[in-house]
């Protein structure tokens, strides 16, 4: 049995999981299981695989005859892996639920924090969501209080607030948009702090 693990190579030279990947190209984690595990990927498929790893899309079909070791100690175990399916309308909720506190970015992390936990979905896209809260939870504090150094004036004091404000509730729009269309984020870190 000839595997395709262009891909997983790849994949792992890029310090990416399978479910990283899954998010970052738009397909099915179990898509991106199946191809490592052998089966030969379409025409879109390779290509958005190709784009999301950044390589031409001959780098992904490398073909290695792997050992009989290696099938049971790496290919199965990913094969038989479940997949948890991502209530995407929870996602959603827990998403807008910044929204009431997005003037208060210290604030506004707890209602999506208290959603995961009462709800226990705690998938990687709502791990991003809290990720960038908290980020910008730590940085709009930090942006404005070196604002208030320059000593610029209460109305543009203000106008940074209402400025950082509008910025946080349209990353919250946005990526709520993006959730709805394809399932994932627009706006997200590059690393989880959860």
């Amino acid at each position: 049995m000839i595997l395709y693990v262009g891909i997983k190579k790849i994949r792992e030279l890029r310090n990416l999981t399978q479910e990283e990947l899954a998010e970052k190209s738009g397909l099915s984690v179990r898509t991106i299981q199946r191809i490592e595990a052998g089966v030969q990927p379409k025409g879109y498929t390779l290509k958005t695989l190709a784009l999301s790893l950044d390589v031409p899309e001959s780098d992904l079909r490398i073909p290695e005859i792997p050992s009989p070791k290696e099938i049971e100690a790496e290919e199965i175990p990913e094969i038989t892996e479940k997949e948890d399916p991502v209530n995407l309308t929870l996602v959603k909720l827990i998403n807008l639920s910044s929204l009431p506190l997005a003037w208060f970015p210290v604030a506004n992390i707890l209602p999506p924090l208290l959603i995961m936990i009462f709800t226990k979905e705690k998938s990687q896209i709502v791990r991003q969501i809290i990720s960038l809260q908290l980020f910008l939870a730590i940085i709009s504090p930090v942006i404005f209080m070196i604002i208030v150094l320059f000593r610029p004036g209460n109305s543009a004091v203000l106008a940074v607030m209402v400025l950082l404000v509008l910025i946080n509730m349209y990353i919250i729009l946005r990526n709520t948009y993006e959730i709805d269309r394809k399932g994932r984020l627009y706006y997200k870190l590059n690393f989880s702090i959860l």
